[in-house]
């Protein structure tokens, strides 16, 4: 494959063609867009996000080889699109695979260096260390000077990187108030109550020199702080100045002998533990095999329902004599016209234990009031007749274009054979419509399985499992149990744990969506001996 030839043909008048003139932009444009993503990359290692940086590097590479190269012309023009779709697409998929074997969530969220930053700045008052009540100053330039009393009485002029100075040798300072501070000092003016507490800035200052230099520490002490915390990069360990304790990286805590642990703890890799923990853990383990069940169960009914009541309005309608078949139809897609958020939120307060609709017509029909979001049974079928309302305008929709491509000769033929009505409908529509809508099918079990949304909205997945040791619920499908467990239950966020969960359920997805494309290929060998 040959790189551009810059060596163009130039027009009559000896100027450069316009090919030439794109070459040279196109490289310009690519200087541009390389020098951006080497700063992106570098600042991505400095960081410690070492998969952004590598994946940065590896799109940049990319973007490189597609411009230069010339048989790679036609990805010129997707070249945005794929960028994007590896940024936005692949990216979060490889991110979550790299998180699942580490500890990142709350506790965890820094890189190793940033937790090295934030120890660092911890300061401490070391024995004999001098200790002041401070007043600030600040000048039109935005420097900062200090005015110091000690318990002794004693006064001093500090400055940042200059030694203290005695109140007796201080110059242009102003008149002192009955405190002893001065009402201005020259060139500065004083920093009343409000500004010093707005002021972000003057704590991170070092007034004086390194032998007597002071912090400010709080709104009223200032006083002689050092570093508590020296990192060794020879021996990776933090060593605590003050106490002389050493603190070795452990799981991402900086952790001593004693077991002792410092904050700020950091994302580091632990393996498989996620995992292990995901299938081991007795509170884990505790409620996963019901909630697995119940994802079947729900993913399964969806689908039928849907799919049943679907094709049957859609088998209905395909009579073309039907009176007002186009209106009846315009209506009955109208649940699939409406958010489903609003349309869960609707169902929700229909199905309310006291106030709804649902129980207060069962009430006056027949005297009963069922319990749809306490008894776990009737919480189960609510949000299959919910999730059935949702769903059928699709297959309905499918159906209805499916059922007018099989061809009207076969029907006749197995009416001169003396099919009757069921016959034609299990040997000549069903294979036939399984063929085409089988791949959709798979697609809705798929998406029902995973589908977060219905569950949480109408009943957040319950009601609770009783003796749980893990926040699940009875209606809890795997996607909702990993969000709760992992982000909503009031503990900790694990995101690690999370996400390794999330990818035990796209392994699940994906063998039971390989397993449902054999059939789909079965029922396209029915449908060609049909």
């Amino acid at each position: 494959m040959a790189v551009q030839n810059l060596n163009m043909p130039r027009s009559k008048k000896g100027e450069p063609s316009a090919t030439l003139t794109n070459v040279v932009l196109r490289i310009v444009l690519l200087l541009a867009i390389d020098g951006f993503l080497i700063w992106f990359a570098l600042n991505a290692f400095a960081e410690g996000f070492l998969p952004l940086g590598i994946v940065v590097v590896l799109v940049g590479a990319f973007v490189n080889y597609v411009i230069l190269v010339n048989d790679m012309y036609p990805l010129r023009w997707m070249l945005l699109g794929l960028i994007l779709m590896a940024m936005f697409a692949i990216w979060p998929i490889l991110l979550t695979i790299f998180v699942a074997f580490t500890n990142y969530g709350d506790g965890h969220l820094l890189s190793k260096t940033q937790s090295i930053e934030l120890l660092e700045k911890e300061r401490y008052l070391p024995e004999g260390g001098a200790a002041y009540s401070w007043t600030g100053y600040r000048n039109d330039a935005g420097e900062y000077a200090l005015w110091l009393q000690n318990a002794a009485g004693e006064s001093f002029l500090a400055f940042p990187g200059q030694p203290l100075i005695p109140a007796a040798e201080a110059e242009g300072i102003g008149e002192l108030d009955e405190s002893g501070i001065p009402t201005s000092i020259e060139g500065f003016n004083k920093l009343n109550a409000l500004q010093v507490a707005s002021d972000q800035t003057i704590s991170q200052v070092q007034f004086g020199s390194e032998e007597d230099g002071v912090r400010i520490r709080s709104a009223r002490e200032a006083a002689q702080l050092q570093s508590r915390y020296s990192y060794n990069e020879e021996q990776d360990i933090i060593v605590d100045l003050q106490t002389e304790i050493e603190y070795s990286p452990v799981d991402g805590i900086w952790t001593a002998v004693n077991r002792d642990e410092l904050p700020f703890g950091f994302q580091s890799s632990v393996g498989f533990s996620n995992f292990t923990r995901f299938f081991e853990s007795p509170a884990l383990r505790g409620p996963l095999l019901r909630i697995i069940t119940w994802n079947f169960v729900f993913a399964f009914f969806s689908v039928f329902s849907t799919f049943a009541l679907g094709l049957g309005i859609a088998y209905i309608f395909n009579d073309r004599s039907l009176p007002g078949r186009k209106i009846i139809q315009s209506l009955l897609l109208i649940p699939y016209t409406i958010p489903s958020l609003i349309t869960i939120i609707i169902w929700r307060g229909m199905f309310n234990n006291q106030l709804g609709v649902i129980n207060r017509t069962l009430s006056d029909l027949f005297g009963i009031a069922p319990a749809w979001f306490v008894d776990p049974t009737l919480a189960k079928i609510a949000i299959l007749i919910v999730n059935l309302w949702l769903g059928y305008p699709y297959f309905m929709l499918i159906c209805s274009g499916a059922l007018q491509a099989i061809p009207e000769d076969l029907y006749e033929a197995a009416r001169v054979d003396g099919a009757n009505a069921w016959q034609r409908f299990f040997k000549i529509t069903l294979p036939l419509l399984l063929v085409s809508v089988g791949p959709l099918l798979v697609a809705s079990f798929v998406y029902n399985f995973n589908n977060f949304n219905l569950i949480y909205l109408f009943i957040e997945g319950g009601p609770p499992i009783a003796n749980s040791a893990t926040r699940a619920g009875h209606t809890d499908i795997l996607i909702s149990y990993v969000y709760n467990f992992a982000f909503a239950s009031g503990r900790a966020k694990e995101y690690g744990l999370g996400s390794a969960i999330t990818i035990v359920i796209f392994i699940i997805v994906a063998v039971i969506t390989l397993f449902q494309f054999r059939y789909t290929r079965m029922w396209e060998e029915v449908g060609e001996g049909v």
